[in-house]
């Protein structure tokens, strides 16, 4: 068969190239090499058919490697382009399932690739709030030293320096306010840290 024969043919292949079937299919390949506890909860999912359901498969994926510290996989879904701030249904980031699930390494390697901190979820929580609400001080410490406003507040009106003061962490309230944090930022409901504080003295 001659060299003209074959251009058609692969003409046709390249228009029909689907991008996202194509980074699903590498980054399940790659998961194949993860441990078997990843490797069982995730290869029997069911492909999805459109975009939109490959990327929400995608997410599940990338916020599970967060989940479980994995963070070769991490980097190589960054590198393979993926959102790195991408966000599920609740408006959660792979970087704040790491905080929340206490996974200090996995939040080190997201803000090295670029996780935005300041990110908000649905209630205008973002990555600290949840480490701090978890008491997972070493992580709370690590995203307190990224470049966010310390007096954030969430749609409830609480600062990061309110969660501290309502969970006694008090570790946390000192180096919120050496930030520059307001102790009497009040909340929707008039409440302040400095307010919580004098009630639980």
């Amino acid at each position: 068969m001659s060299s003209a024969q074959l251009t058609p043919r692969v003409v046709r292949q390249r228009s029909q190239f689907n991008p996202v079937k194509y980074a699903l299919l590498l980054l399940l390949t790659l998961l194949t090499s993860l441990n078997a506890s990843f490797s069982q909860a995730y290869q029997s999912a069911p492909m999805a058919d459109s975009a939109q359901q490959q990327m929400q498969q995608l997410t599940g994926y990338f916020f599970a490697a967060a989940r479980l510290e994995d963070t070769s996989v991490i980097a190589e879904f960054v590198r393979a382009g993926f959102p790195i701030d991408s966000k599920n249904h609740k408006g959660y980031t792979a970087l704040m399932i790491a905080a929340y699930s206490g996974r200090p390494e996995a939040v080190d390697t997201l803000l090295q690739l670029g996780a935005n901190a300041c990110a908000e979820d649905k209630r205008g929580n973002t990555a600290v709030m949840a480490a701090i609400f978890k008491g997972e001080l070493r992580i709370a410490r690590t995203l307190i030293r990224a470049d966010c406003d310390e007096n954030h507040q969430n749609k409830a009106g609480q600062p990061p320096l309110m969660y501290a003061s309502l969970f006694g962490r008090d570790e946390l309230q000192a180096l919120l306010i050496a930030r520059g944090a307001d102790l009497d930022k009040a909340d929707n409901s008039g409440n302040t840290a400095n307010s919580i504080r004098a009630d639980k003295h």
